[in-house]
């Protein structure tokens, strides 16, 4: 039975082993929309062949063609044989210039997935962060203990200028917030201390706390935001223009070529980092005592009474092992970037957030050693 509209026409009739449509009229967007539910129907069981004979169309569109190819579309879904014969030339020159797939439709939204799903997801994410930390650690190490063997093949300007951005450049952030931390606690402190006339026990609370907890950890922290974010970056960018494979493709270790240099100094420079914010914290606290009226020698003998030279040498050994996770990881992430330039962003985060947590953790172990073996 024929499909009648005011633009276009279409009949249809069994041949043998398919079905041929026959079009005629003018194949626009009104015509084509009255059409196209029953051609779509006839050409989704078309059998072994589709024919659509089309030299009564005296007009057409890109209606017309969409039409067109999604008959084809689903014919050739069906293993079906598609033939188009007596459209004018005009049209059939538009026509083989697309492709069924052009009028595909789109893919189906991917469904969210359950809780569980997610949870394991991540959870294997984890574990194979962790997997490739590990990794990374144990490469990092043969090549440490390959650079000490023989320093000479140490990149020793490298590593000068890894300590200069690292060490000398962060300096001034460093006594900044020392100073500014020691001034605080000394003042917060000392506020209730002063109703019970021992404003005096300011000096041993601020001794011991920056030369065990806070120099080492807030360092590492500044560490994690300025070098580790940056050896990550570097890192990264390299990675994506690929000259991390060239550096392979020429036999040079990455990690032995770049990582132990970085790490290398980083560790170097972080415990002087440590003992300047350690100063500059005890300088903050100082001189909030001098605006209470204590004197200054007053002021030091309480802190030479209060802290000894275990606590000081446990806070750099903290400092110099928060130096290595904190850069380590950085280098790492940056090596595993891959992608554009967006990666290159995900990994200096991923180097910081990560770095930080290391860090945490890292000082809860240490708290604890340090407790069960009366340090």
């Amino acid at each position: 039975m024929p499909v009648q509209n005011l633009s276009a026409t279409m009949t249809h009739a069994a041949i043998p082993g398919g079905v041929e449509l026959r079009l005629s009229g003018r194949l626009d967007a009104t015509g084509v929309a009255r059409l196209w539910s029953k051609a779509a129907q006839l050409a989704a069981g078309p059998g072994t062949s589709l024919r659509v004979d089309a030299s009564e169309v005296s007009f057409c569109d890109g209606s017309g063609l969409a039409l067109l190819l999604e008959l084809r579309r689903q014919a050739e879904q069906r293993g079906a044989v598609f033939a188009l014969t007596g459209l004018d030339q005009r049209f059939r020159v538009l026509f083989e210039q697309f492709s069924p797939a052009d009028v595909a439709p789109p893919p189906a939204p991917l469904q969210r997935p359950s809780l569980a799903e997610e949870v394991g997801r991540k959870t294997a994410v984890l574990l194979e962060d962790m997997a490739s930390i590990v990794a990374f650690v144990g490469e990092f190490c043969a090549a440490f203990a390959a650079a000490l063997a023989n320093p000479r093949r140490v990149r020793w300007r490298d590593a000068l200028h890894v300590a200069e951005t690292a060490g000398a450049n962060a300096l001034p952030i460093i006594v900044l917030i020392g100073f500014l931390m020691g001034l605080i606690m000394a003042f917060q402190s000392a506020m209730p201390l002063r109703r019970f006339g021992a404003e005096i026990f300011v000096a041993n609370l601020l001794g011991l706390s920056m030369l065990r907890e806070l120099g080492p950890l807030v360092t590492a922290i500044i560490l994690a935001g300025r070098s580790g974010s940056a050896f990550a970056a570097e890192l990264g960018t390299m990675n994506v223009n690929e000259e991390i494979s060239a550096l392979k493709t020429m036999g040079l270790d990455p990690v032995r070529f770049l990582v132990v240099t970085r790490v290398g100094a980083a560790m170097a420079v972080t415990p002087l980092l440590t003992m300047f914010f350690n100063l500059a914290g005890l300088i903050g606290g100082a001189m909030v005592m001098l605006s209470l009226g204590y004197p200054l020698a007053a002021f030091i003998n309480q802190v030479q009474m209060a802290v000894h030279l275990p606590d000081l040498l446990g806070g750099l050994f903290k400092s110099c092992a928060f130096s290595l996770l904190v850069c380590a990881i950085g280098c790492q992430r940056g090596l595993r970037t891959s992608g554009g330039a967006s990666s290159v962003g995900s990994a200096t985060t991923s180097a910081v957030v990560a770095g930080i947590i290391l860090v945490a953790v890292a000082d809860g172990v240490f708290a604890v050693t340090f407790y069960s073996l009366g340090w």
